[in-house]
């Protein structure tokens, strides 16, 4: 038996176990009371597209296409309509046939680091960072090094110099952030891809920067969003429509390798190799032809752009320390207390569920998902004045 996977079982993420302990306590005293910060479980409805577009397949496509197997990377045409969508919204020069669609991104992922890596070979990463990268990358036997970021959490790029060497394989980056909910500029990706052009001619082989963007739509304040493929060859990019879409639960999205890529086609088909070998291969059908529909369709934006207006505020007012997020849906506070796990069990106290921040790779803070109802959001305020009057006094 595999004792690794069996550990695994028996201890999930503390995201999971927060978002059951969540579950639980709704039950026994009542949901209304619980505020339960724990997921990023989109809580705005998904775009109205959806639904009717759902309906006109269900009710005009042959069930034997809508519900059989595609082709195991996925529909082509399905796939053209992808490439078309970015190249009219990002201005790139993508192509279906570089275009493998995916059990959401966490799949994605899994595929495109089971085909790139070997045992010992290194990601590199920015912490904070989502936990679930050191899963699968540690699965492979490879190794995840975590990067240094700023006091705003923007990468650190003298850390990331000094942490670059022979064994770098891919450096991964998530914007907006989980669980910052930080930006990374053009600016930055551009320094980031200069940074990589030069290391990979010092080291004789590629350096892949890899963009994981379930959040990309989700910015709230008119950024413009950098697709890494505009500005790096041996880019690649893992995507979801799980949060800014809200089908969390139907596990869909795609990967991107840039044709530009050293050896793209050979990349393709080791990601095409992978899925087989773990089993994610041909997504569901019916998400498949859903997705031509619903490109260019989000939720609502304003929705969770209000509820970060309103928490952002509450907290402040209150005297916590908060990083202002850009986009996504996550909030990243300060700890009242050195040990963030100890501040999160307190904060279960007032029936405040929230996510310590030490699986993220940093200590001293706590994530709040703010993909809540409006309700939650104004009803916690007591329980977060609370929260700092016991550690702060008075206020």
């Amino acid at each position: 038996m595999n004792e690794r996977n069996v550990k695994l079982g028996f201890a999930p993420s503390r995201i999971r176990e927060l978002f059951e302990y969540g579950k639980k306590r709704k039950q026994e005293i009542g949901e209304e009371i619980v505020f339960d910060f724990s997921i990023g479980n989109p809580n705005a409805p998904a775009p109205e597209v959806v639904k009717t577009s759902l309906i006109d397949l269900l009710n005009n496509t042959d069930p034997r296409k809508l519900h059989g197997y595609t082709s195991n990377n996925g529909d082509k045409s399905v796939r053209e309509e992808i490439a078309k969508y970015l190249n009219k919204t990002y201005g790139t020069s993508l192509t279906g046939d570089y275009i493998f669609l995916c059990c959401g991104a966490a799949a994605g992922l899994a595929i495109t680091f089971n085909a790139l890596l070997l045992k010992d070979d290194e990601v590199i990463t920015f912490a904070p960072h989502f936990p679930d990268y050191r899963v699968s990358i540690e699965n492979i036997g490879a190794k995840l090094i975590a990067c240094n970021t700023d006091k705003n959490f923007q990468p650190d790029l003298s850390d990331l110099e000094r942490k670059i060497n022979n064994k770098t394989i891919i450096v991964l980056y998530n914007s907006p952030n989980n669980p910052t909910g930080v930006f990374y500029n053009e600016e930055t990706i551009k320094n980031i891809a200069s940074l990589l052009e030069i290391k990979q001619k010092e080291y004789g082989h590629p350096i892949y920067l890899m963009s994981d963007e379930p959040y990309r739509e989700l910015l709230f304040d008119n950024q413009k969003y950098p697709f890494v493929t505009n500005y790096y060859k041996n880019s690649i990019v893992t995507y979801s429509f799980s949060k800014s879409s809200s089908l969390a639960g139907e596990r869909i999205g795609y990967i991107v390798i840039n044709p530009t890529c050293e050896e793209a086609f050979k990349i393709y088909k080791g990601i095409c190799g992978a899925a087989w070998s773990l089993g994610y291969i041909a997504a569901p059908s019916m998400f498949q032809f859903l997705i031509p529909y619903m490109l260019g369709h989000t939720s609502d934006l304003n929705f969770y752009k209000e509820n970060r207006n309103i928490l952002y505020k509450t907290l402040t007012d209150i005297g916590f320390e908060v990083t202002y997020p850009d986009g996504a849906f996550y909030m990243f506070v300060k700890a009242l207390e050195e040990d963030a796990s100890k501040f999160a069990d307190t904060a279960k106290e007032y029936e405040l569920i929230l996510v310590p921040s030490d699986s993220f790779g940093v200590c001293g803070y706590v994530r709040i998902a703010y993909c809540v109802s409006r309700e939650t959001i104004i009803n916690s305020k007591e329980a977060f004045m609370k929260l700092y009057q016991r550690y702060k006094g008075g206020k």
